[in-house]
């Protein structure tokens, strides 16, 4: 199913990017009830005709028209991976702008006494799984995850160690 703001743009970088608004995505994290530290993150392994299928990311994709970067997000992990918005906390975002174009990673944390439970809602997904985080790595990741993993581990234990006791 498309809908306005699905479709590629031809980025400044050279590539071609999904989601002609740009796009977004979520990295929900559980912590520890006791420590609050991050033990695992929701990751997609990706659908073989997607792009760089076969991958693993985060749930996310194109936003709407008219959508901002973390409604987007909201959106897309609730309709790939059955991420339900009163279940988490968004707790910070980082955005990649190429100019033209832009993803956003929203991060989140699940809401203490909630328990999400992400499961493969649409076909771009071959698996969606709670990835313990020292496992994440060990993946086969997206281009950009890969790149981008060491700075969002970081990011994650910042975040925790800010958020403890929340």
């Amino acid at each position: 199913m498309h809908q306005p703001g699905d479709g590629w743009i031809d980025c400044a970088c050279g590539r071609k990017h999904w989601g002609t608004n740009g796009a977004s995505g979520i990295l929900l994290a559980r912590r520890d009830p006791s420590s609050g530290e991050v033990t695992h993150v929701v990751m997609q392994h990706r659908a073989a005709w997607s792009a760089e299928g076969g991958t693993w990311g985060i749930p996310g994709g194109a936003s709407a028209d008219g959508e901002s970067p973390i409604e987007g997000a909201l959106r897309e992990s609730y309709e790939e991976a059955n991420i339900t918005p009163e279940d988490i906390e968004v707790v910070g975002s980082y955005r990649e702008d190429h100019g033209p174009w832009a993803y956003t990673t929203v991060f989140a944390f699940e809401k203490p006494g909630h328990s999400v439970e992400p499961k493969a809602n649409d076909d771009e997904s071959m698996n969606i799984e709670w990835v313990p985080i020292d496992d994440v790595p060990n993946r086969r990741l997206l281009t950009a995850m890969k790149t981008d993993w060491p700075n969002f581990r970081a990011r994650l234990d910042h975040l925790a160690a800010a958020h403890r006791g929340a």
